[in-house]
């Protein structure tokens, strides 16, 4: 315990007064996403004739597609399975295993009513985030009241639910890193620096499944549906931008507009970010006017956290595309007072919208959409003999997880890009790093903070401007021995900038009795320019507000990495503008990951005249390919894109270089 714990904590803590700090990221994020959002409003007016509409449709998919990394090509054999039927009341169910890609193993069931011969509708049923997936009661209820209304259905596992887990203990069956939402994040997370989506994935699983009903005897490839709530909303939404073949869709408690749900303050799921997407002026309402002028069923709960307010208006906006076709009524709303769920209302709804326009007749003496419809036992549903495929003796023979898919993918990258010009990886961190950012003046303020830490070490703080609306903030500090000179510097960068002050004393007390000045850098959301946390927690954690805001950030085409990368370059120029110091013989130190910021710095400004990094990363395509890591605060060094162009060996090159 040093004598100066106590003041050390003082400093981790300290509150910049003056300017509110803590909401300037989400302020700034916020306000660019609401530019585009009126850039698209501007285009999407223009739409006044079918040829018109027909052009923002095809621009829609092409840049949905563009953003999620483009969809798997494979359409090769199914490598279906049959592996069990239940006969029920009225209709039967099929365990179902078929393969979207080689070794890529899909469980479904599949619901056929009773005398079901053929070719008739079906409705492909995507499930949201229930880690049961297809089994979980909410879903088999909304299942059985379609296929009692005529439709074959098809409920089908998406990646990380139901008997897929990617990341399975094979002591316990269960994941390691946590169901759903946790594995979708985990893989998300590594599809980003390729300029990938976890998206492409579940999009290419779902399109797949159209395959397979359009096989099966008993379907009419022209009659196929899709719905889902939830996440399987977002799934249905993706399909509907993806796939022309889809005859109708219902996606429920889900499409609302990406600036209502913004400001709702909440993350989303890995396989519903879509980086660039907002940037290219795109919103929920292009979701659905993709669609026109086929069928669409909007299903929504007005006390659901995907706003009811978005909901209202995309399906506002939208509607003229309909319109334009003559055919205005093809685009129904239902709303619910209800909470985030299929209810059973919507599940009625959506079989009376399938059954109109699909052509789906009751079956004789079927009960229909009745209310005393139960669920059968989760395990009774099982493809698999374990209910995890990945732990079944059979069907992990030769199964290929989604990390393995990702991870051949980053390296036929790595390969790409180091067979590009030498200028070009730094060509294209230029364009990320300054791109888009309007140049202000920096405008420091040094504070009254100053004091003296342990024996020698004296400190002031100040803060300056990095961007428009966003503050950039430091403690200086210097031997006191050497009080009066111009010291070099040393601008420090690591993982929670001065809230982690402590843990790198020892080196701060080093290289101030070196004769050099440190300066212990806070960049964006970092250290005293932390933002508020969503929930009162820690805000690193996942779901949390970083989180929810480097995402954001993705959707409007830019990273906080990206962002950081810029505060470090501005905070050597504020070095001019300091008391005491020289600008010369800049020293840039990183510690931890994102140490990465100040290796781009150094890489994009030959001022800096050193460079040093410790406890820091190889390389981005060895983390992308590594089956585990950790993965608290990772979207803080994720750039999407930033393998088709670059890795941290070849700018350490660039540093040997200059």
């Amino acid at each position: 315990m040093r004598a100066d714990d106590g003041l050390l904590d003082d400093l981790e803590h300290y509150s910049l007064q003056y300017y509110d700090v803590k909401d300037q990221l989400k302020r700034v994020v916020y306000e660019r996403s609401r530019a585009c959002f009126r850039q698209g409003e501007a285009e999407k007016a223009k739409i006044d004739s079918l040829a018109r509409l027909a052009e923002r449709q095809a621009y829609v998919r092409e840049r949905f597609a563009a953003c999620i990394g483009g969809i798997p090509e494979y359409a090769g054999d199914l490598t279906q399975a049959v592996t069990d039927t239940i006969a029920c009341d009225g209709f039967a169910i099929e365990k179902v295993v078929f393969e979207s890609r080689p070794g890529v193993r899909v469980t479904c069931n599949l619901y056929l009513p009773a005398g079901a011969s053929g070719p008739g509708p079906a409705v492909l049923f995507l499930c949201g985030h229930h880690d049961d997936a297809k089994h979980q009661p909410q879903y088999q209820i909304v299942c059985q009241t379609l296929v009692r209304s005529g439709l074959v259905v098809l409920a089908m596992d998406p990646p990380g639910q139901g008997e897929r887990l990617q990341y399975v203990d094979p002591l316990t069956g269960g994941s390691v890193v946590g169901i759903g939402v946790r594995e979708h994040d985990y893989a998300g997370s590594q599809c980003l620096p390729l300029g990938d989506s976890l998206a492409r994935y579940f999009v290419h699983d779902a399109m797949r499944a159209v395959d397979y009903l359009s096989g099966r005897p008993e379907v009419d490839p022209a009659r196929i549906g899709v719905t889902g709530n939830s996440g399987g909303g977002t799934q249905t939404s993706m399909l509907m931008l993806a796939d022309p073949r889809i005859a109708a869709a219902a996606p429920g408690t889900f499409l609302t507009s990406r600036e209502a749900f913004m400001e709702a303050g909440l993350p989303q799921d890995a396989e519903q970010i879509w980086p660039g997407y907002t940037a290219f002026g795109l919103d929920h309402d292009d979701i659905l006017l993709a669609m026109a002028p086929r069928p669409v069923l909007v299903l929504a709960a007005r006390y659901d956290f995907f706003p009811i307010e978005g909901t209202r208006d995309s399906v506002r906006k939208a509607r003229g595309c309909w319109e334009l076709h003559g055919v205005a009524d093809r685009l129904e709303l239902f709303e619910e007072d209800e909470t985030h769920r299929y209810s059973r209302e919507m599940a009625k709804a959506a079989a009376r919208f399938f059954a109109r326009h699909l052509g789906a007749f009751p079956p004789e003496g079927s009960a229909g959409a009745a209310a005393d419809i139960e669920p059968l036992p989760p395990s009774r549903l099982w493809c698999t003999a374990t209910g995890q495929l990945l732990t079944d003796p059979v069907w992990r023979q030769g199964a290929i997880r989604l990390h393995d898919e990702i991870a051949a993918r980053s390296l036929a990258l790595t390969g790409e890009a180091e067979a590009k010009e030498p200028e070009a990886p730094l060509d294209w961190l230029r364009r990320i790093v300054f791109g888009g950012r309007d140049v202000c003046e920096l405008n420091p303020r040094l504070y009254m903070l100053r004091g003296v830490v342990g024996q020698s070490i004296a400190y002031y703080n100040a803060m300056w401007r990095s961007q428009p609306g966003l503050f950039n903030h430091g403690f200086m500090m210097r031997d006191s021995r050497f009080e009066g000179e111009r010291l070099p510097v040393t601008v420090a960068v690591w993982d929670g900038g001065t809230s982690r002050l402590k843990r790198h004393w020892e080196w701060i007390e080093a290289a101030c009795a070196s004769g050099r000045a440190v300066l212990a850098l806070d960049v964006t959301g970092s250290g005293a320019l932390a933002p508020r946390p969503l929930g009162g927690g820690d805000i690193d954690d996942f779901y949390e507000i970083k989180h929810k805001l480097c995402t954001d950030l993705f959707w409007i085409g830019d990273s906080l990495a990206a962002m950081r990368v810029y505060d470090v370059l501005r905070a050597v120029r504020v070095l001019r503008h300091l008391p005491d110091i020289t600008d010369e013989g800049i020293m840039l130190y990183a510690n931890g990951r994102q140490g990465m910021y100040g290796l781009m710095a150094a890489a994009l400004d030959d001022s800096i005249a050193g460079f040093s990094w410790e406890d820091g990363m190889d390389s981005v395509a060895e983390w992308v390919r590594s089956a585990e890591y950790e993965a608290r605060d990772i979207m803080s060094i994720i750039m999407p894109g930033m393998l088709q162009h670059v890795d941290l060996p070849a700018l350490r090159g660039v540093l040997r270089r200059q």
